[in-house]
């Protein structure tokens, strides 16, 4: 079993919250310890919107269980009550977030027994709020994501899969229900890719300098994603209209091939562009090979539908596959630009380590 960056900081978050309930002389840290498990998040901006957001949530719950303790004491159908209350407050703030941790709130303050409610109450709240500080804290400085890194391997790695169940099809080496399973299983995978995307856009810059680089490095990964869920929906194109692609002439399958391998080339030589392995001219010689591969391929398949009322059924059913291949081979070419672009203005950029498993 592998041991997460979230893992570690979770008990990181709670062994910190005991020990500062500890530190304060507060009883029952128990409950400093529950509210850390659940304010931590997976970034630093989504820590500090948590904090905020939790600030608010357990001020409803304890204003809601103090002013409803004091007017009908703790029966149970009261507690019940005043969850429901709580919960419909935070929903018309929409901070739905903070609905668990709000209803702990309002229980850890309404089990009072005590004499003395007011400052048993806001010693609780001070627990909770405690463990909301603590997580905040160890998300701030215990091994910070790095959300660029990890969206880079996970783009990477996504591709490299696609592409390699791209080739076994293409050569008739791959089983149908297998591959029928692994295409499910990516577009799993890319959804994955997606919230590594959206994580490194909340990532916050600090300096006005690092904004134009971190606006342009967010249009070059949107693309990046674009053109592997291209490849994605081309692999799944092909996989339907396996059979169809079988009973093609040989020379059609061939030429499909070729320029699959070609289009699939160019896709890991502009990934590795990017990260610097490659020279940066190396690519260019590959352009004006997809063009003209581009275009036999369209040549080819228009030969063999039959304009003269005879149509070919089998061309009705490829269409969508050379219609994809073709809008692949677009993204792929507008990819090389953005980041021929982006090399061109940014050469002190950073490299982004690509040997090591970044999820």
């Amino acid at each position: 079993m592998k041991l997460g960056a979230r893992m570690i900081k979770t008990g990181l978050a709670i062994t910190l919250s005991i020990y500062l309930a500890i530190f304060l002389h507060l009883d029952a840290p128990v409950y400093a310890a529950i509210a850390a498990t659940f304010a931590i998040q997976p970034s630093i901006y989504r820590s500090f919107q948590t904090i905020l957001e939790q600030i608010q949530g357990n001020l409803i719950g304890a204003a809601f269980a103090i002013i409803f303790v004091l007017l009908f004491g703790t029966n149970p159908f009261v507690v019940g009550f005043v969850v429901v209350l709580v919960i419909a407050a935070n929903l018309k703030l929409k901070i739905e977030s903070t609905i668990p941790l709000a209803i702990v709130t309002v229980i850890v303050i309404m089990e009072s027994q005590s004499d003395n409610f007011i400052t048993f109450a806001l010693e609780r709240f001070l627990l909770v709020m405690l463990g909301v500080v603590s997580a905040f804290i160890v998300n701030l400085v215990f091994m910070p994501p790095k959300y660029e890194a990890k969206l880079f391997y996970k783009i990477s790695s996504h591709t490299d899969e696609i592409i390699k169940w791209m080739r076994m099809l293409t050569r008739h080496a791959s089983e149908h229900t297998v591959l029928k399973e692994e295409v499910e299983r990516l577009k799993e995978s890319s959804i994955k890719m997606n919230q590594f995307y959206l994580f490194y856009k909340e990532e916050r810059t600090y300096f006005r300098r690092n904004h134009y680089t971190k606006g342009r490095k967010l249009v070059l990964y949107r693309q990046m994603i674009s053109t592997t869920n291209k490849a994605r929906e081309l692999l799944k194109s092909l996989h339907r209209h396996e059979n169809e692609l079988y009973q093609m002439p040989e020379e059609l399958q061939e030429l499909v091939q070729v320029q699959l391998d070609c289009l699939t080339n160019y896709h890991e030589q502009i990934l590795l562009k990017y990260t610097d392995k490659i020279r940066a001219d190396h690519c260019v010689a590959l352009v004006d090979e997809i063009c003209e591969s581009k275009q036999s391929v369209m040549n080819s398949f228009l030969g063999y539908y039959k304009p003269d009322g005879d149509l070919n059924d089998q061309w009705l059913h490829l269409f969508p596959v050379f219609a994809l291949i073709i809008d692949y081979s677009d993204h792929l070419s507008h990819l090389n630009r953005l980041i021929e672009s982006y090399k061109n203005h940014h050469v002190d950029d950073e490299e982004i380590p690509l040997s090591q498993n970044q999820e």
